[in-house]
């Protein structure tokens, strides 16, 4: 089960952009996370490469930070907002809340939520 400095650390991670250092230190091997009712991302591997792909898809993050926080046994829920702007111009906000299950310090399920019709500025 997380304690609330673990996850401040995953926040911490996320909002120094070191995205891909977080996914190495804070998700288990097998982690699987879920973009709404998308099929699951599976494995650190395949995290990292969709992190990465994302990551080359954007020119400028100009928000990325945890508005709120909680956890409760081995469960946590961050509620992140993110606006950025891609290689071809386009802004985004997202406002989404990330729900995680923990296995002691390693996240081993997420499930992301966000409203689709509200992310494009």
């Amino acid at each position: 089960m997380p304690s609330r400095e673990r996850v401040q650390a995953l926040i911490s991670y996320v909002e120094q952009r070191r995205e891909l250092e977080a996914i190495r230190t804070f998700y288990a091997a097998d982690a699987q996370t879920h973009e709404n009712h998308a099929p699951p991302t599976v494995g650190i591997a395949a995290l990292l490469e969709k992190e990465e792909r994302f990551l080359a898809s954007v020119e400028t993050l100009h928000v990325s930070r945890a508005v709120s926080f909680v956890v409760d046994g081995d469960r946590a829920a961050i509620n992140w907002v993110f606006e950025y702007t891609t290689l071809q111009g386009q802004r985004f906000h997202l406002d989404e809340i990330a729900y995680q299950l923990w296995d002691g310090d390693s996240i081993v399920r997420e499930q992301y939520y966000y409203d689709t019709a509200t992310v494009r500025i």
